[in-house]
């Protein structure tokens, strides 16, 4: 039997379960609060804020 591996999110603190292929840079969301999470360490798993999408208009 394998058990799930969670962390914490660094937004609302609720457990959050990572994927069976985690991998840095992965985004995962959070169940709790809905927030975009990046993984940043993948054993332990821990997350961080992903980053915004911005724009760069061609430059």
């Amino acid at each position: 039997m394998t058990t799930a591996v969670t962390s914490a999110c660094p937004e609302c603190a609720q457990s959050v379960p990572a994927p069976a292929d985690v991998r840095v840079a992965s985004i995962v969301v959070c169940p709790s609060c809905s927030v975009e999470l990046e993984v940043i360490i993948a054993s332990p798993v821990e997350y961080a804020l992903a980053p915004e999408i911005e724009e760069d208009f061609g430059e």
